[in-house]
């Protein structure tokens, strides 16, 4: 049991007798349980922080063969392929006719995020219409890891381009371009 002793109170003073006062003495215990009861109410009370995720659309399970390809304009199209070795190749367009590109690009500030801009900003000069933003199409390679994915990702968010979609459909041209032959 925890006690609060505050000493003796009797004793000789300059020769005068005085009478022994007892021990006064507190029980703590109380006030060691009310503590503990407070820290267990904050700690079940209290929100933590919730993990940031990003939102991704998912397609449906269901292969519907009614619905017909749409048509993209090439103008606001922008595809980036993702290969080994933190590899990163863009173009512009169609691969058989580009626009610009195919060329190989660095992640990070001066390098994808600055063509990214760059582009986005001539897409919108091009269109007139903010609702016909850039399209950028994510194609990321077996080889490559999950880390560039994320940060190209992370990219996409950072520049807002209004539309992206992760494409895992090689063509034989973007294969070879890839693996750099």
């Amino acid at each position: 049991m925890a006690e609060l002793n505050t000493g003796d109170g009797g004793g000789k003073k300059g020769g005068k007798v005085r009478s022994k006062k007892s021990n006064s003495k507190v029980d703590l215990t109380a006030m060691v349980d009310l503590a503990f009861l407070l820290i267990t109410f904050f700690m079940l009370t209290t929100t933590l922080s919730k993990p940031q995720s990003m939102p991704l659309g998912l397609p449906d399970k269901e292969d519907d063969e009614k619905e017909k390809p749409i048509k993209v304009d090439e103008n606001r199209t922008m595809t980036v392929l993702l290969g080994d070795n933190d590899k990163m190749t863009y173009y512009m367009g169609l691969l058989a006719t580009p626009i610009a590109g195919p060329k190989d690009i660095s992640y990070g500030k001066e390098g994808i995020r600055k063509e990214l801009l760059k582009r986005k900003k001539s897409v919108l000069e091009y269109t007139g219409n903010k609702d016909k933003g850039m399209i950028v199409i994510i194609k990321p390679s077996k080889k490559s890891n999950y880390r560039n994915l994320v940060d190209i990702l992370d990219e996409m968010a950072i520049v807002d381009v209004p539309t992206y979609a992760i494409v895992n459909d090689f063509t034989p041209e973007e294969q070879k371009l890839l693996e750099g032959k």
